[in-house]
């Protein structure tokens, strides 16, 4: 018999014959509907689930999967994930580190470029036939501060110093000894010494609101910031304020709290640039973070150790009778 595996993920459908050509049968459900189905009407056969970060998998549907035995995440964040309940179930957890950083990464810097540039607006402007000559600042020689130095962060890094001469600094859990990057020890730190924040972290309780009003102030009026991590990373309502006061120069985001609603405050500014979380998006990630899930399956069903696992916390010991 092939191994089920139920697919939450909306962005992968070309993609998913990597799975099924591996002897694995694919439900799809990527609508909360569908979701919801599936698990009810299929939940006694369903031995993997496939999901990305913000779609996460909840306790109460893992127990609603007696043969679960592994959760694959696209991509890095794995914030809504139930960890607690896989690793008392005894549930492999993996993700797509890495997977697609070039993609996000190339993202990042389009927001940045879009945003510092106003590209929107002054295409805009010439579709309305006007010919506005507006002065804009230039990436080059500009010190960018990145938030959280992982792969995505590396990433980024690489293209804003050897492609546009700019200064990096970063802050990240701890200093990284392989690189000439400078480092601060808090958020603020890093807001203060830059004129471009890209925010990069993983999502989840550990980065939550990382992002204040105190960071924003120290990035300051001539400042700007890109978030191509999770919303959750930053105040939204702290945000909202800095850009109506011009306290900072302006935001570009990809990722939201509440998706895909994104609050109304947003929508009206003209110093934001907003996409709806694509920065990950691309032919080539969505190949190669499938083709890891694939991986990761097939050393899972094969008895061998999984090649991206999440740790996971300890199981909670259950009460003796």
């Amino acid at each position: 018999m092939p191994v089920t595996v139920l697919v939450l993920v909306e962005t992968i459908n070309d993609y998913l014959p990597i799975i099924e050509s591996n002897d694995f049968h694919v439900i799809l459900a990527p609508t909360p509907t569908e979701r919801s189905e599936a698990i009810k009407h299929h939940g006694g056969q369903i031995q993997a689930v496939l999901t990305r970060g913000p779609l996460g998998l909840y306790a109460e549907e893992i127990a609603a999967l007696p043969l679960l035995e592994i959760i694959c995440v696209i991509g890095a964040g794995y914030e809504q994930v139930d960890l607690q309940a896989a690793s008392d179930r005894g549930i492999i957890v993996t993700n797509g580190a890495g997977v697609n950083a070039p993609s996000v990464a190339d993202h990042a810097m389009a927001l940045l470029l879009s945003l510092v540039r106003g590209i929107p607006r002054s295409d805009a402007a010439v579709r309305r036939s006007e010919w506005p000559k507006v002065m804009r600042p230039s990436l080059s020689g500009k010190h960018l501060g990145i938030l959280g130095l992982g792969a995505v962060g590396m990433a980024v890094a690489k293209r804003a110093a050897l492609g546009f001469d700019m200064h990096i600094s970063y802050h990240s859990r701890q200093p990284r000894g392989d690189v000439d990057y400078t480092y601060c020890s808090t958020p603020v730190e890093l807001a203060r010494t830059s004129d471009f924040l890209i925010i990069a972290t993983p999502g989840g309780p550990g980065t939550r609101h990382l992002i204040d009003r105190q960071a924003l102030d120290a990035l300051g009026p001539n400042g700007f910031l890109v978030n191509i991590a999770r919303g959750s990373v930053v105040v939204t309502a702290d945000l909202i304020s800095a850009l109506e006061q011009r306290r900072i120069g302006g935001a570009a985001l990809d990722v939201f709290d509440d998706e895909p609603n994104v609050p109304d405050a947003f929508k009206s500014l003209t110093n934001i640039v907003l996409t709806p979380h694509v920065a990950g998006l691309s032919p080539e990630a969505a190949h190669d973070t499938v083709q890891r899930v694939a991986d990761n399956l097939l050393e899972h069903f094969a008895g061998r150790p999984v090649l991206t696992p999440v740790t996971l916390p300890p199981r909670n010991r259950v009460p003796e009778k």
